[in-house]
């Protein structure tokens, strides 16, 4: 028997797939359960506009984010940090301080756990930055650290 499941099942597949099962274990187990429906031609119909929907929502977002991405590249972020004698910085230059500054000088909101820092900002500088936004799209930040 065919069916659509309609939550991930262990075993079977995830949500939204067209799997073929027992009749004993859909009729017993599945249906009962909700977790899958009888793939009649209007469901199919149902799951593929369902489908589409999504992969046209999960487009619009990588769009999204490539022109993210553009923007970052031609924008350049000041950070101001104090500092000692020879330009070492008291503590470092974390990435929540780097996101909060480009939320605050250009409007673009990034997850502070998207950007990479190979290793904490210590000193005085210009630094250039990548950050992980999705779907593998990164973005280019650079920050300048600044008295």
């Amino acid at each position: 028997m065919k069916v659509i499941l309609q939550q991930d099942v262990k075993g079977q597949g995830k949500k939204g797939d067209i799997v073929n099962v027992s009749d004993g274990y859909a009729r017993n187990f599945l249906l009962p359960r909700k977790l899958a429906v009888e793939a009649t031609t209007e469901a199919l119909n149902e799951a593929k506009r369902r489908q589409k929907a999504q992969e046209k929502a999960i487009e619009q977002e990588k769009q999204m984010l490539r022109e993210t991405a553009e923007t970052l590249k031609s924008k350049v972020t000041k950070i101001k940090a104090k500092a000692g004698e020879n330009g070492k910085l008291f503590g470092s230059v974390t990435s929540m301080e780097i996101a909060e500054e480009v939320k605050k000088q250009h409007g673009i909101d990034i997850d502070r756990r998207k950007i990479v820092l190979d290793e904490p900002i210590k000193q005085y500088g210009s630094y250039e930055l990548t950050a992980k936004l999705g779907y593998d799209i990164n973005a280019t930040l650079m920050v300048i650290v600044t008295e």
